[in-house]
C-alpha cells in the first residue's frame, strides 16, 4: 500500500507533509508526497479576505482529492473552512504543537515600530496590548517574511511558533502566550483530509491524537457559532477542558471575552453564542469596514 499524499508546496507545507509519511512509514505504509499549488500560494499580494480567506490554501487539494489524484492530504488545521465538500473528512488529527504567536525581532522590543501581518486578529490584539505599534500588511511563506524582515521593511513580524519549530528555526524575538493572544482556533494543529472510504479509517487508526483531536474540535464548534470567517479578529483556543474565546474590534481597541470551563461540545456552543450575541456589533463593524457582506 502506498499513498499519495497532497500537500502545498512552501517549506512549512513539505515539512508538515513529511511527519505525516514519517509516522505512516514507522506503521509500514508507503507514501509520497503530490506537491499541488493552491490560489493562496500564487495571489500573495493582496489580503486573504480578498480571495476568499483561509478556505484559498484548501480547494485546490480538495479538488485533487475528489478527482482521484491524491489519497489524502495534510493541511495548517487553522486553514480548513468549516463547510467541507461532500464526500471528504478530516480523519486525523495529529498531537498538536505550539499554539502560540511568535513575534520575530532583532532590535530590542521597545525599539520596534513597525510589526508585517496581514491577520487582523494579529493586527488587532497588537494593537489593544501595544497600541504605540504600527502595523503593515505582510503575506507570504515563512521565507518570504523572514527575507522582507531583513531587507528591513519591518522591525518585526509575526510568525506561528508552531512553523518555526517544524522548520527547525531558533529566532530570536518574544513568544506571545496564548492566554493573552488568543490564537486562531486550531493553531498549531496538522489535518489530514481524505475521501470518506476505507483509507480514512487506516489513517485516523495511525496518525489521530484524541487529546488534541477534542480540543480542536471544540475550538471549531465554538468558531461555527461565532462566525466572522477569516475576516473578524476572532482568537479561540482551548486546552485540558478549559476554552478562551474573544472578537476584537480591526482597531483592536475593544474586544470581548470569554474564559470559562469546556468540557464537551455543548459547553463551547454555549460559550460561543453568549460571546457572539456581546460581540455582533464588532463583527458587523469588520464586515462593513472591509466592504464585505455577513
Amino acid at each position: 500500500m502506498s499513498l499519495r499524499i497532497g500537500t502545498r508546496g512552501s517549506a512549512l507545507a513539505l515539512a508538515q507533509a513529511d511527519r505525516v509519511i514519517a509516522q505512516l512509514e514507522r506503521a509500514g505504509i508507503g507514501a509520497g508526497k503530490v506537491i499541488i499549488t493552491t490560489l493562496g500560494d500564487t495571489a500573495t499580494g493582496v489580503p486573504l479576505h480578498e480571495i476568499g480567506g483561509q478556505g484559498v490554501f484548501v480547494r485546490a487539494l480538495d479538488d485533487a482529492l475528489l478527482r482521484g489524484e491524491i489519497d489524502a492530504a495534510v493541511h495548517s488545521a487553522k486553514d480548513i473552512p468549516a463547510k467541507r465538500p461532500e464526500g471528504l473528512v478530516t480523519c486525523a488529527i495529529l498531537e498538536r504543537d505550539s499554539p502560540a504567536d511568535f513575534l520575530v525581532h532583532e532590535v530590542p522590543f521597545p525599539e520596534i515600530r513597525v510589526v508585517g501581518t496581514s491577520s487582523t486578529r494579529r493586527k488587532a490584539q497588537l494593537l489593544r496590548n501595544f497600541p504605540q505599534l504600527a502595523i503593515a500588511p505582510l503575506r507570504g511563506n515563512v521565507d518570504t517574511r523572514l527575507r522582507r524582515l531583513r531587507e528591513e521593511r519591518f522591525d518585526a513580524i509575526v510568525l506561528a511558533e508552531a512553523g518555526l519549530e517544524r522548520l527547525s528555526l531558533s529566532l530570536p524575538g518574544t513568544r506571545l502566550p496564548p492566554e493573552t493572544f488568543v490564537p486562531s482556533p486550531n493553531q498549531g494543529t496538522i489535518a489530514v483530509v481524505s475521501r470518506d472510504d476505507e483509507t480514512a479509517g487506516e489513517l485516523a487508526r495511525i496518525l489521530d491524537h484524541p487529546p488534541s483531536r477534542r480540543d480542536t474540535g471544540l475550538e471549531r464548534v465554538a468558531m461555527e457559532v461565532i462566525g466572522g470567517g477569516c475576516f473578524t479578529p476572532v482568537g479561540i483556543y482551548c486546552r485540558d477542558g478549559y476554552m478562551h474565546a474573544e472578537v476584537l474590534s480591526l482597531a483592536g481597541d475593544r474586544s470581548v471575552r470569554r474564559d470559562a470551563p469546556c468540557p464537551d461540545r455543548e459547553a463551547a456552543a454555549a460559550i460561543a453564542r453568549d460571546l457572539r450575541e456581546e460581540a455582533e456589533p464588532l463583527i458587523s463593524e469588520a464586515y462593513r469596514m472591509l466592504g464585505l457582506k455577513e
